[in-house]
């Protein structure tokens, strides 16, 4: 007897049959949070829509999509339409950590940047961003990355403002940023993440992070909640051992060459990867009175071919074995991940917003839409009762979207009705025409004030 193996794979990929159960049972699960039945299946229309279109995701993109004449609507529901968006998203996180399991968790707090033409956007600044490579003109919002051994994906998100920013009251009140709030350092926004999560319940947890999230008052409070650390340092960061307070430079220069073992760190396309990696016990600085003194560690990554050295500094309340922090440390990399998809799958750069509640809206409706994508694509690695074939890499949130478009979701409005293309073309080009007349007329109108 022969076996077709495309037709066994097939069998196997089933993840794309889970979505309208999921997604009817998240959209159950929120639907509270909306007063008005229009809004509650708005909703519904914008998640399908960021997961059908493909290219650039906008209002005007996503309405001719699922139907609409125009982009109001949609406009609509992002900045003035009455909802809690807050509440929906305790509840979007509550449904991803339940089914992506609470035991053996790593958050991940990190930030990531979305370039701007202007500063009429709120948060706007040129700051400096990693996704930019540098410094550019952008907005920049700390994420929390929730993590297990089934999966892991977005859960929260704060936006940063920069220090000008939050001192200048005619943009705040032209953007809609909520009188009460003051200027937070984005380890003071993670913090925030954190101290909200720990809230809705998940007390147990590592947290990882980059040497951004390194100071002591951070420390000291992801320690506050309960959680364990092991967060990155950079290398003339000073520490206190026993013997002496020194850079962590310093520091490893004195660690025998016996004391460092080679464990695997992951695999990639070209191969397992293999570092050096060695722990050193340190004093901690960052015990409360009310706290335990638990047990503070300096870890060290080495490149076994460059000799490039990385330095993270951890806690935990319990002693714990190199191989778990080692562990915590490559599951830092799962926020990085979930960035490159959610903005490549659902459309977290793309929102052309300008005003608080509309960012957060709109940040809220792509992080749903992944929220779907992962743990949906989980289930499928995790909860199948037939192993994967080995020469089969498990399904990609990527992959599960090329599946959904095919075979779930409906195909967008203007694939089917030439009509309604035509439509949207024609109010396209006549909304551009309205806008160059203004901005022209603007021009002329600001030209004659300075003359």
């Amino acid at each position: 007897m022969t076996t077709n193996p495309d037709a066994v794979a097939a069998e196997l990929t089933v993840a794309h049959e889970r979505w309208p159960a999921f997604f009817t049972e998240l959209m159950d699960r929120v639907a509270d949070c909306f007063p008005r039945r229009e809004t509650r299946l708005t909703c519904r229309d914008t998640i399908e829509a960021l997961l059908t279109v493909e290219g650039t995701a906008n209002c005007w993109t996503l309405s001719e999509a699922i139907g609409h004449r125009g982009p109001h609507r949609l406009q609509h529901f992002l900045s003035r339409a009455r909802w809690d968006e807050h509440a929906v998203r305790a509840k979007a996180a509550a449904w991803a950590i339940e089914r992506l399991g609470t035991e053996d968790v790593v958050l991940v707090a990190d930030e990531t940047g979305d370039e701007k033409s202007s500063t009429d956007a709120v948060g706007a600044a040129r700051q400096y961003s990693g996704a930019l490579g540098g410094v550019g003109l952008c907005q920049v919002a700390v994420h929390l990355t929730y993590a297990t051994r089934a999966g892991h994906t977005l859960i929260d998100h704060r936006l940063f403002l920069p220090s000008a920013w939050a001192a200048d009251e005619e943009r705040r009140e032209l953007t809609g940023v909520p009188e009460e709030l003051s200027f937070a350092t984005k380890p003071q926004l993670a913090v925030e993440m954190l101290a909200q999560l720990h809230a809705d319940g998940v007390t147990r947890a590592w947290v990882a992070t980059d040497e951004v999230y390194g100071g002591r008052e951070t420390r000291t409070a992801i320690r506050a909640l309960g959680y364990s650390y092991v967060i990155a340092v950079k290398s003339d960061h000073r520490i206190r051992t026993a013997a002496a307070t020194s850079t962590v430079t310093d520091l490893v220069k004195r660690v025998p060459t016996r004391s460092w073992q080679r464990l695997r760190t992951g695999s990639g396309t070209k191969g397992e990867r293999h570092y050096d990696w060695a722990m050193i016990k340190v004093l901690c600085d960052d015990t409360s009175d009310d706290h335990e003194t638990g047990h503070g560690t300096l870890l060290v990554r080495r490149h076994r071919y460059t000799g490039t050295v990385s330095f993270y500094r951890c806690w935990s309340a319990a002693r714990v074995p190199l191989h778990v922090l080692v562990d915590v440390v490559c599951r830092r990399w799962r926020i990085e991940e979930d960035f490159q998809a959610a903005k490549g799958l659902t459309g977290l750069d793309q929102g052309q917003v300008t005003t608080w509640r509309s960012w957060h809206r709109w940040c809220l409706i792509s992080m749903i839409s992944y929220v779907l994508l992962a743990v949906i694509a989980s289930s499928e690695r995790h909860h199948n009762t037939t192993p994967i074939p080995a020469d089969l890499v498990p399904v990609s949130c990527r992959e599960l979207l090329k599946l959904l478009r095919i075979l779930i979701l409906a195909r967008p409005r203007q694939d089917l009705d030439p009509e309604h293309a035509l439509h949207w073309s024609l109010w396209r080009r006549r909304h551009q025409h309205r806008a160059a007349a203004c901005h022209r007329r603007w021009n002329e109108i600001t030209a004659a004030s300075v003359t």
